[in-house]
């Protein structure tokens, strides 16, 4: 029988591991799902492969559980006053057994990991999880819960309606009384705001968010992701649950739940499955009220391997001969938000050997890199950059990376590490790969000393990618073709595509983000031009005409391999 491995859905999956389906089989029921749009589940049993209790024992064999009896359990009205309606709804579960700490829940479907972490965070208890037949858990929620339907705003409203208007208070008040400050500290605490703000921090991971605001107005209070780089807001919740959730933030995340006045930084940390997630924390005093802003660092969703972070493979050969050179500067250049400290840590990992001895001054150090002794830098209290550079040079490094360099000291020490023997990774805020060099002349560096020590500087963007389940070709009209500097008659057929919008992309179009590049080698042409002083624009085109493409140019790249759309590189580039 031909092995059948990597099916998309995981009940397909389970069914050819354990329940023995072969390959014709698994065909089959992925032509009737395409015809029909019904479940695995439904297709499983309506072509009579499986019966629903043959299912059910495979399932429980794959979950390490077991099958119950629904019907024949005897449940306390108790046990199912311990979760809300809209959670067993939402999850098709229902409670059999409680205590004050753990909850036991019947499911139909397949629970795996991910989902028993959502339920344990949604419930803040401990889950465990059997199974039980589909109708008979549809019956039991109807019966204890009523008829209704679920989503996710729907748990977000039973959850909200859990705090009651005793314990609404004024988000703009700044002077805390003790007695306020305790009762704050016990809405902070309480149950239901413990629920809300886990949910909101677990689909904000699921979803793939890169931030999460929570920004409180005179008459609203609300909470937005960061998706794919736009910000998408969420159904508002009540006003009078800003300072309760606010406050869990700021609980959760070791900060002082009493100074509303001075902005704050600090993290913390959630466990999903077998991974841990951090969360830079950032308050801000506001006339409303404290914004808080969460950036999710989540290392199973960043690539931190340089083969795999998009860069074309021209790029990534040079990028990689000058990573392992003993001494030099690389600086890698763009916007906040562009992908920067990814690439650097990127660089890193390859370079990461037994035999070197690699340092990181950063603020903040984003993620830990095994092997690796990283500093955080704090201004406030005199760790600052330029300070943690000299004290590097005492430390017998082969490798440093400086998270930025922001003035002339930091440029002058990295500069000194570099002509002493060390090599040097950082970043720099400038539009273009050639406008690092210029950027470093303003802060007073000598152009002897940067062409003498850079040896290359990587520009990069993230643009969004086309979604690819609702992505079309269409007709580029004459104006889009100028502003690109193209001519139809060149294009030789070639296809634009754009995304029409779908529920898989939220009806944006777009789905993911991948980079684009410009990466200028530093060659002795281009090491006269900078001795010389010479603009930025003299030092680009000879560096185009040395082959370098720019980033306008590896987005037209992009645009015609279907990747991403003519908006977005106009946007970006």
């Amino acid at each position: 029988m031909t092995e059948v491995k990597n099916i998309a859905d995981p009940l397909l999956q389970i069914l050819v591991d354990e329940g023995g389906l072969d390959k014709t089989q698994v065909d089959e029921i992925l032509e009737e799902q395409k015809r029909t749009g019904n479940t695995i589940r439904k297709i499983v049993k309506d072509i009579d492969l499986f019966k629903e209790d043959d299912l059910l024992m495979i399932l429980a064999t794959h979950m390490g559980t077991t099958v119950i009896p629904l019907p024949e359990m005897e449940i306390s009205e108790d046990v199912f006053s311990c979760i809300p309606a809209s959670v067993a709804r939402m999850y098709s579960v229902v409670p059999i057994e409680a205590t004050q700490e753990s909850v036991t829940l019947a499911a139909s479907n397949i629970v795996g990991p991910e989902l028993i972490d959502e339920l344990r965070f949604v419930l803040t208890k401990d889950v465990s999880v059997v199974l039980a037949r589909e109708q008979d858990v549809r019956e039991f929620i109807s019966q204890f819960y009523g008829e209704d339907s679920a989503s996710v705003s729907d748990l977000l409203s039973s959850l909200e309606a859990e705090i009651t208007q005793s314990q609404t208070m004024d988000v703009g008040d700044e002077n805390l009384d003790e007695g306020t400050l305790q009762q704050l500290t016990e809405q902070a605490n309480s149950t239901p705001v413990i629920r809300f703000v886990n949910l909101v921090l677990y689909h904000a991971v699921q979803d793939g968010a890169s931030d999460i605001h929570f920004e409180p107005f005179e008459s609203e209070f609300k909470i937005r992701y960061r998706l794919d780089g736009a910000l998408i807001e969420l159904p508002p919740p009540p006003k009078n649950l800003a300072l309760p959730v606010i406050s869990r933030i700021k609980v959760m995340s070791n900060l002082n739940i009493a100074e509303r006045r001075l902005p704050q930084d600090g993290r913390l940390q959630m466990r999903l499955s077998s991974r841990s997630i951090d969360f830079r924390v950032s308050t801000l005093p506001t006339q409303f009220g404290e914004s808080v802003v969460l950036r999710v660092l989540d290392k199973d969703t960043v690539s931190l391997d340089l083969d795999n972070i998009g860069l074309p493979q021209d790029v990534y050969d040079g990028l990689y001969v000058d990573i392992h050179k003993p001494n030099g500067i690389i600086i890698v250049t763009g916007p906040t938000g562009s992908g920067k400290t990814t690439t650097l840590y990127s660089c890193l990992r390859v370079v990461n050997e037994i035999g070197s001895k690699l340092l990181t001054v950063e603020d903040p150090v984003e993620y830990d890199i095994e092997g690796i002794m990283q500093v955080q830098a704090n201004e406030a209290i005199g760790v600052t950059f330029e300070r943690v550079l000299r004290a590097f040079l005492r430390q017998d490094p082969d490798i440093i990376m400086v998270g930025e360099i922001r003035d002339i000291e930091t440029a002058r020490i990295a500069i000194q590490a570099s002509l002493t023997g060390h090599l040097v990774l950082s970043t720099l805020h400038t539009n273009d790969a050639s406008g690092a060099v210029t950027r470093l002349i303003d802060m007073e560096v000598e152009p002897f000393l940067i062409s003498s020590t850079v040896e290359c500087v990587l520009a990069q963007r993230l643009v969004r990618k086309i979604c690819e389940q609702c992505k079309v070709a269409y007709e580029p009209s004459d104006d889009i073709l100028d502003r690109l500097g193209l001519d139809r008659h060149t294009l030789a057929g070639k296809s634009f595509y754009r995304g029409d919008g779908c529920k898989e992309c939220r009806d944006k179009g777009y789905k993911g983000r991948k980079g684009i590049f410009e990466f200028l080698r530093v060659t002795d042409p281009i090491r006269s031009l900078i001795n010389d002083r010479r603009p930025t624009l003299m030092i680009r085109d000879k560096a185009v005409e040395q082959g370098m493409r720019t980033i306008r140019e590896d987005g037209l790249r992009n645009i015609l391999d279907g990747y991403t759309t003519v908006e977005e590189v106009l946007r970006y580039t």
